[in-house]
């Protein structure tokens, strides 16, 4: 693949491309375990930069794989063809805030945090935010349909998309959506991107609702011995009517691992649950509090602390919000993996696939943590391994495969809000086939050359560990 630097440098500047070895190593790879070297990385600062870097590509057949802060976790941005990574962080303004119409227009490198720093002033903020919304940028929670803590109150991404600009492969801009909250003028192809993962246009400019800040907000946390009694908690909490602003869980071994890397002091038990409830009148958020605990201390939930300071919501947040950092302190001589990492059960199903996580990881000999955004039926799993022994990774593999044969098995989703990639492809494709024909079509039409992020979804290999290579090196 012959791609011409200086033709690039002429649309963008010089300072803003780059083929050298560094620079190149840097962006072969994202959050999850698989690298690839692209060809050269493109830094657009504005959308015409966007439109003539794909008209070029387009006309040469040369792939092209958006990226935002790299953050995702599936290989959503590891161009495992070679080509060109378009670095979005550069078009990062914040066009404009209209309370008026509790909306805001912003370009695509715009960090979570920055936004929601500037709402606040406003009295407003943008609820999906993941829990990497530090670095995660909109452009990327727009292709994955993120969606973090406050997802049980408040959903994901595509619940905030009103429009947005893209640009098509050929180069095309296109103009979706509107600015009002609903309507029903033609197919709503905006919703269609959201969750695409770059792989159908690239969001040069999105419209998104933004929502008042709650007055009050009281964060609790319940002790559970068995980790089973805390799943069947959350069932009864959402099936009772409530509406927690966020609704986390945490089993033994996050906890063991939490304390390990932060000295939290945390009561090693089975498992806790985090609840929030938030609202602008304080006996309402009260009522809710109660009844959630009532529901905890039902399932045997002890312990309770609850708060409505700040900064005592912060610390009793703080093992949760930096979990996944936290477990490779788990046991020495092991790493923590971005592999089965976001499934979607029904409510119902937590307490069960909670139990089922940890006899499959017994199973194949590898350790595996259980929590998540469980409210919304989001189950988030790390497996943790000994990634010099090729063993490991071999069991690492027929534990995603079994683990989503259950997951499929009880009416649940392959992601919830990563998405589909690179790792988790095998399994989605299994499970959906009935659908992929009908992907490739949408894909063919607005990406004729298929040079928009290809072979991902529904085109990734079916062997995830052959697809790249793996950023760990094996030994053994």
């Amino acid at each position: 693949m012959k791609i011409n630097v200086e033709k690039l440098k002429k649309i963008v500047g010089e300072n803003n491309v780059s083929d050298n070895v560094v620079d190149l190593y840097v962006y072969s790879s994202d959050a999850s375990v698989h690298q690839a070297m692209p060809s050269v990385v493109v830094k657009p600062r504005t959308i015409e930069d966007v439109q003539k870097i794909m008209g070029y590509a387009n006309n040469d057949k040369i792939p092209v794989v958006p990226r935002g802060a790299g953050s995702g976790t599936s290989g959503h941005s590891v161009p495992i063809d070679g080509g060109i990574v378009m670095d979005m962080k550069g078009m990062n303004r914040i066009i404009e805030i209209r309370p008026e119409d509790m909306l805001c227009k912003v370009e695509p490198g715009v960090v979570d945090d920055d936004l929601n720093r500037t709402l606040k002033p406003y009295g407003l903020f943008y609820p999906p935010a993941p829990a990497s919304s530090r670095i995660a940028t909109i452009g990327g929670e727009i292709g994955a349909n993120a969606s973090g803590v406050r997802s049980v109150k408040y959903g994901a991404t595509r619940d905030y998309v009103l429009g947005m600009k893209v640009v098509l492969a050929n180069g095309d801009l296109v103009n979706l959506g509107s600015n009002t909250r609903v309507h029903s003028s033609g197919y709503q192809l905006e919703r269609l991107i959201v969750g695409s993962e770059g792989t159908l246009g690239i969001v040069v400019e999105a419209t998104m609702k933004i929502s008042p800040l709650p007055k009050f907000r009281c964060l609790a946390v319940a002790n559970f011995k068995e980790l089973e009694d805390a799943g069947n908690a959350i069932s009864d909490i959402i099936a009772s009517g409530c509406q927690p602003s966020l609704l986390e869980l945490m089993d033994g071994i996050g906890i063991v691992a939490v304390n390990k890397a932060l000295d939290l002091g945390l009561k090693e038990v089975g498992a806790i649950i985090l609840f929030e409830a938030d609202g602008n009148v304080k006996e309402a958020v009260d009522y809710e509090i109660r009844k959630i605990e009532e529901i905890c201390e039902k399932h045997n939930g002890t312990d309770i602390e609850m708060s409505y300071d700040a900064k005592e919501r912060q610390r009793l947040f703080g093992g949760r919000k930096k979990l996944f950092a936290s477990l490779s302190k788990y046991k020495e001589g092991i790493i923590c993996t971005d592999l089965a990492d976001d499934m979607g059960v029904p409510n119902s199903k937590i307490a069960e696939t909670a139990k089922k996580i940890h006899e499959i990881a017994k199973k194949h000999n590898v350790i595996m943590a259980v929590y998540g955004h469980c409210g919304s039926g989001v189950i988030h799993t790390k497996i943790m391994l000994d990634s010099k022994k090729q063993s490991q990774w071999d069991e690492a593999a027929r534990v995603i495969e079994e683990l989503y044969d259950y997951v499929h098995s009880v009416g649940g989703v392959t992601s919830a809000e990563h998405g589909i990639g690179l790792s988790k492809a095998p399994a989605w494709k299994k499970a959906r086939k009935d659908i992929i024909p009908m992907m490739r079509a949408i894909k063919k039409a607005l990406d004729p050359n298929n040079i928009l992020n290809p072979h991902k979804i529904m085109d990734a290999p079916d062997d995830w560990v052959k697809a790249t290579n793996l950023r760990y090196r094996v030994i053994s």
